[in-house]
């Protein structure tokens, strides 16, 4: 059975969050995640969406409450708090 992460966050701009994103890409390997989709909204294309498998749920929980993503996140531009959800598929 597959695990997932999904997170929903505003940016201040698309093309700078995605190229930190992408920076951070080793960060997400080594906590077992993998992105499955990367969505933008219809409406505000500042709006991101992104669904990963998770290998093991307690090391996707541990990759997102740590200090370095939201340390990241607030590098990159990611405005507010994110949404960040976990299924059992």
């Amino acid at each position: 059975m597959a695990s997932y992460m999904v997170v929903r966050h505003n940016v201040r701009n698309f093309a700078e969050w995605k190229a930190g994103y992408d920076a951070h890409l080793s960060k997400r390997v080594e906590a077992g995640l993998t992105e499955k989709h990367l969505l933008r909204g219809a409406d505000d294309t500042n709006e991101v969406f992104l669904l990963f498998e998770a290998r093991d749920l307690n090391r996707a929980r541990g990759f997102a409450e740590s200090a370095d993503l939201r340390e990241t996140m607030q590098k990159v531009g990611v405005v507010g708090k994110p949404d960040i959800y976990f299924f059992n598929g």
